[in-house]
């Protein structure tokens, strides 16, 4: 049986959003993200984040569930990769680290295909935009784009 959601703490989930605020910019803390969101954690290191309104809950820190709330991003090496949804939150107050992709480039990467550019090798995640709209995280190698798009969330045909 797997473990439960872990509530963060503040500490930890202020860590969390010094990773947003380092890796694209975006300063989540000043906006007010932990005064209406609480943040968990499972134990593949996957970030989720959930209205506060759940501690009227009693008991909520025994709940054994799998996942609960919107599925945010994964730790993974000291590094937060954002979920689509993530992306979105994140992109509206980022301002560095940001890819804009044209509509055919856009088209490819909504397929699931990585996308060549002309980008130099970067070591932290990318925020992957069309026009206004942010399409997920990204990561820059051997001069693509790798994609992260679940395959349950890839467009086959195209738009």
């Amino acid at each position: 049986m797997s473990k439960p959601l872990k509530f963060l703490n503040s500490r930890e989930a202020r860590e969390v959003l010094n990773m947003v605020k380092e890796q694209w910019g975006a300063d989540l803390y000043s906006a007010g993200f932990l005064e209406r969101f609480a943040m968990m954690e499972d134990s593949n290191s996957n970030i989720f984040i959930i209205s506060r309104g759940v501690s009227v809950l009693n008991d909520v820190h025994n709940l054994r569930i799998d996942s609960a709330g919107l599925y945010f991003g994964e730790l993974k090496n000291g590094q937060l990769r954002l979920s689509i949804e993530g992306s979105q939150i994140v992109g509206g107050l980022a301002s560095k680290n940001i890819v804009e992709l044209s509509k055919e480039d856009c088209a490819e990467w909504m397929r699931g295909n990585p996308v060549k550019t002309e980008l130099p090798a970067h070591s932290g995640y990318l925020l992957v935009k069309h026009g206004k709209y942010f399409l997920g995280c990204s990561r820059v190698k051997d001069g693509f784009l790798l994609n992260f798009v679940p395959k349950v969330r890839r467009v086959s045909e195209p738009w």
